[in-house]
């Protein structure tokens, strides 16, 4: 029989208090030995330094932290800095999503004006093996 395996998910907090009180939380969960965390990137990648702290400080504590990248909206050259910067911090584990629509193009009927440079599958070629 095969052990299952779960991950715990994560919003990057804005502010100290925030911060603090997911930092006891996690302490809290801890207990619960998740495969991995993850931390979301926000729409657009609009929490992305947040989502890098975060990461960095969940692997501090010991266990593995998986930050969210989210194509939609980016560029490849974007999305290559900050594969690049992952790199940099010995990140190897993602949660690679399209993504959400940027704020204001929800109702947007015609998809050929919404920038999709990469599908998750073409992360890999980004960062290479």
């Amino acid at each position: 029989m095969r052990e299952s395996l779960y991950s715990l998910e994560f919003f990057p907090p804005k502010t100290p208090e925030g911060i603090a009180k997911l930092r006891a939380a996690r302490q809290q969960l801890r207990s619960l030995a998740p495969a991995f965390c993850s931390v979301t990137y926000g729409a657009g990648g609009s929490t992305r330094e947040g989502t890098l702290a975060t990461v960095l400080e969940i692997r501090a504590e010991g266990m593995n932290g998986a930050p969210h990248v989210s194509c939609i909206g980016s560029t490849r050259s974007g999305m290559r800095d900050v594969l690049a910067e992952y790199r940099r911090h010995g990140i190897r584990h993602l949660v690679a999503l399209r993504g959400d629509l940027p704020s204001g193009t929800a109702g947007v009927t015609n998809r050929k004006n919404v920038k999709l440079p990469i599908m998750p599958i073409g992360v890999k070629s980004l960062i290479g093996s």
